[in-house]
């Protein structure tokens, strides 16, 4: 039986990925914070389903022998590093945070595997948003990086530090440089989360109004339970690389707006007020995948279409809402 340690695993990407390596008979270990084995019921809320089949781990992105006594421990077929500060806007609030944890975060796993389990594959977490002021549209594998946050930031560096090693210490160490996913899971900070649950609220008679900022951005969006299948499968080649992984297909905030709002009966032009407090010191207007590598190489291709992730997300907050949960 493989053996899998999974950092973020009670955030979105992580429960998903935790819920397919179980499928495929993997043994699931995830790295937490003690106050989450604290608060499960709050903090573990994704893993509630199989949380009886993981085996959970207290450590610290913030420190390295926490994370090198639980590699050492598990020695895991494959590591998965999806732990991060990833709220762009907080990270332009609190830059610091957002660097140490990241950067530092990444820099720790894979000198504790490269001490104590160097058999394991190593995935990195990548992001569209370290293209940033893109340069070329579509983004590919060999798009210039241009961040604008420093959540972008992190993440190209965290980039650089896993291709130092594949390249430096022959591990193998591959980036998947995702593209904006999303599910139900989402954190309520997110503005595709903040407009589903808004949706549900206005609908219900919770909310009058949902505020945004630049609705005109545009996004390559996909679902996240597509999207930990690619991460997989990445481990699963002969040897490590760097993809792009996205869908290929760009809309607006303003399009999710509206096919949210439209699916419960609404016009979203009714409810929707511009705050200038929501657009970003560096605004990051336009992304868009290239996924062709990734679908030659990986095999890989979304099944969810956009209109479908958006119809999931509102469903799932109507019912929340109605059992009383937000």
């Amino acid at each position: 039986m493989k053996k899998a340690l999974i950092t973020g695993i009670s955030g979105q990407d992580g429960s998903y990925l935790a819920e397919l390596l179980l499928e495929k008979n993997y043994e699931v270990h995830g790295v937490i914070r003690r106050v989450a084995l604290e608060d499960e019921t709050h903090r573990l809320w994704r893993l509630k389903s199989i949380r009886k089949n993981l085996i959970l781990h207290s450590g610290s992105l913030e420190s390295f022998p926490s994370l090198a006594k639980i590699i050492n421990k598990v020695k895991p077929d494959e590591i998965y590093h999806l732990a991060a500060q990833s709220y762009v806007a907080n990270s332009f609030e609190d830059e610091f945070s957002t660097l140490n944890t990241n950067i530092n975060g990444t820099h720790y796993m894979l000198a504790a595997m490269k001490e104590f389990s160097p058999g394991s594959k190593f995935y990195f977490a990548g992001s569209s948003e370290m293209f940033g002021k893109t340069v070329e549209t579509p983004q590919t594998e060999n798009t210039k990086f241009y961040p604008r946050s420093a959540y972008g930031i992190s993440k190209v560096t965290g980039f650089e530090l896993t291709r130092n090693y594949r390249e430096a210490y022959k591990s193998f160490a591959s980036t998947g440089i995702l593209f904006n996913h999303e599910s139900p899971r989402r954190g309520f900070e997110f503005v595709t989360r903040k407009i589903s649950l808004a949706v549900a609220r206005i609908k219900n008679n919770l909310q009058k109004e949902i505020r945004l900022g630049n609705i005109n951005a545009k996004r390559d969006w996909g679902h996240a339970k597509d999207y930990v299948e690619a991460m997989w499968l990445m481990l699963q080649q002969s040897k490590p690389s760097d993809y792009v992984i996205g869908t290929g297909e760009q809309h607006t905030v303003e399009e999710f707006l509206s096919i949210a709002f439209k699916h419960v009966g609404l016009n979203f032009k009714d409810y929707l007020k511009i705050d200038e407090k929501f657009f970003r010191p560096a605004e990051v207007e336009t992304l868009l995948a290239d996924p062709k590598n990734s679908e030659k190489k990986l095999g890989w291709k979304p099944k969810i279409k956009f209109k479908d992730l958006v119809i999931d997300m509102v469903e799932s907050d109507l019912k929340n809402v109605r059992d009383k949960v937000y």
